[in-house]
Order: structure tokens, then C-alpha cells, then sequence
């Protein structure tokens, strides 16, 4: 008997522990996601200027070099670009892969679509600069969100685990 409930009591503070590191690794994962699509947006920027590629082929090899959520929304995007317009595919895929991002940072890569495949060169070079300008700011924001959140919703993980094991005790 006493054996279950110290083995009850561990599950409890183990799956709560879970559970807060779980939530706090959004904010980690969010941080991640912005340094991806910034070093992504590089490597856009850069293959446009000197390629002249078509935009689906370019999209197609920045998500085999970036991969995971970020690489997805690239290849969704470039998946997208056989029936719509590049920027209705950009913004399509925004909408339909997973990702870490929240609203603000949607909203600032969604500005990229305005002009993708719409302008000259120099129009889409410009826009992309003007999103990675962007995507500094909301990459320091997500950097002092972790900071601040990472360490509570782990610490509010245990502690829960503990106050719950104490009220069973």
C-alpha cells in the first residue's frame, strides 16, 4: 500500500513536471521558428538576386535546407504556387502548417506576400529586407518572453505536482 502511493505521488509531480516543461518549450520553439524563417528569408533574398530561379523551385530548396515547421511553410507555399498567386499561396501556407509563431509574427510575414512574385527584383529584395527588420524585433521579443516564461511554467509544473502530491498525503 504505501508502495502505490509513493509510486502514485511520483506520477503525479513527474506528469506535472511534464506537462510545464511541455509549455514552456512553445516559447523556446517560437524563438527557434523566427531565427529559421530569418536565416530562410536570407537564403530567399539571396537566390532571387542571383539566380533568377522561378519562386517555387527557390521555396522547394530553402525547405530541404531549413526543414521543420518553417521548411514546411516553404514547401506548402511552393506546393500552393501550381493553382494561386505566390502571394495567395504564401499566405495560404502561413494558415495551414503548424508552427510556433503567434498573431504578431504571422502578421509580419504575412507583409511578405504583398509583393511576392508581384514586383521587380529590387521590390522583392526590398520587401524581404523590411520583413527581416521586422523579424528582428519580434526575435528579441520572443527571446525576453522565454526568458520570463520558460522558467515559470516550469517551476509552476513541480510546484503543482508537489501542492497536489501533499493534498493526497
Amino acid at each position: 500500500m504505501l508502495f502505490f502511493k509513493i509510486f502514485l505521488i511520483s506520477l503525479i509531480v513527474g506528469v506535472s513536471s511534464a506537462i510545464g516543461i511541455l509549455f514552456s518549450k512553445k516559447y523556446a520553439n517560437r524563438e527557434k521558428e523566427l531565427k529559421e524563417m530569418k536565416t530562410a528569408l536570407n537564403m530567399f533574398a539571396t537566390k532571387i538576386r542571383f539566380t533568377y530561379e522561378p519562386i517555387p523551385n527557390l521555396f522547394f530548396e530553402i525547405s530541404n535546407k531549413i526543414g521543420g515547421n518553417i521548411g514546411e511553410i516553404f514547401a506548402t507555399s511552393a506546393n500552393f504556387m501550381n493553382e494561386q498567386t505566390a502571394g495567395e499561396a504564401w499566405e495560404d501556407a502561413l494558415e495551414k502548417v503548424n508552427h510556433n509563431l503567434n498573431k504578431e509574427d504571422v502578421a509580419v510575414i504575412r507583409n511578405l506576400s504583398k509583393l511576392l512574385g508581384q514586383t521587380d527584383l529590387d521590390g522583392q529584395v526590398s520587401e524581404i529586407e523590411v520583413v527581416n527588420q521586422f523579424l528582428i524585433s519580434q526575435l528579441e521579443n520572443a527571446r525576453e518572453e522565454r526568458i520570463k516564461n520558460e522558467k515559470m511554467y516550469r517551476t509552476l509544473g513541480i510546484v503543482s505536482g508537489l501542492t497536489i502530491a501533499i493534498i493526497l498525503i
